[in-house]
């Protein structure tokens, strides 16, 4: 079924129990001169790191990721897309700047092979990651190297054919983990870990070394498409569960609502 497409220039409400996830997908977004109205958007500093990378698919995923990031942003606050202020924390998050929203919209923005995938939250922290897995074989090798003991024992345990499927579900988990604390990878990903108690529910744990409450935590796991997996690391509030609202979007051009297949999350 075809989902109405909206304006995208509408304003939209900052909820504090809804998640928001934007999907551009690089691909689609070819016009030249479109191109061109997002490298407009751009400081000159980034105008010049988009020249930096030596593949045209790479700059193009580079500037369509920048354009996303500015226009999506405008449709919370009054503040133009040329606008706003990005500065990296200590451990290189890039965090909103402008002294009058920075405090109030929080994002993060992952990319794979042909998608981007930007999550937007209203005052609490998220953490998003998506990976492609029609690529290739996942590396179970590095299982060994990067999860946990339990996971290791978990995966090994799998029929074959499921192990690959497992090992991308623990490794955006994590990775939406650490995105979510801003810290990266000083974080080891063996010090906390994830048991698939059913196919639909995620138990969360940490080692008392990391200082954190796996309580503070809540996870998603979707599948926007045979190829790719997406996870959420967002940080718990009381009232309901959030809601998540979905958008395939190419900026300052077209968007519509779509439905991504939640396949687990945590309690």
């Amino acid at each position: 079924m075809n989902r109405p497409k909206i304006s995208s220039s509408t304003m939209l409400a900052n909820n504090a129990d809804t998640i928001h996830l934007w999907f551009a997908y690089v691909d689609e977004i070819q016009n030249l001169h479109l191109l061109d109205r997002y490298r407009s958007l751009l400081t000159e500093e980034e105008r010049q790191q988009e020249k930096r990378f030596h593949f045209l698919r790479d700059r193009r995923r580079y500037l369509v990721t920048r354009a996303l990031v500015r226009t999506v942003l405008s449709r919370y606050a009054d503040v133009a897309p040329e606008e706003w202020l990005f500065a990296s924390n200590a451990y290189g998050r890039p965090e909103i700047a402008n002294p009058d929203v920075a405090s109030k919209i929080a994002f993060n923005i992952s990319h794979t092979k042909n998608l981007i995938v930007l999550g937007i939250t209203f005052g609490d922290t998220l953490g998003v990651d998506v990976e492609n897995v029609g690529l290739r074989d996942a590396p179970l090798d590095l299982a060994s190297q990067f999860f946990s003991p339990n996971e290791v024992a978990a995966l090994v345990a799998l029929p074959p054919e499921s192990q690959s499927q497992r090992f991308f579900q623990y490794w955006t988990l994590k990775e939406a983990y650490v995105k979510a604390r801003g810290m990266g990878l000083s974080i080891p990903l063996d010090q906390f870990e994830f048991d698939f108690t059913t196919d639909r529910h995620i138990k969360f744990s940490t080692n008392p070394s990391l200082n954190d409450s796996p309580s503070r935590w809540q996870f998603w796991q979707f599948q926007p498409s045979e190829d790719h997996l997406l996870a959420v690391c967002a940080e718990r509030f009381d009232g309901p569960k959030p809601e998540f609202l979905m958008r395939k979007i190419v900026p300052l051009e077209a968007e519509q609502f779509i439905n991504c297949p939640m396949l687990c999350a945590s309690a």
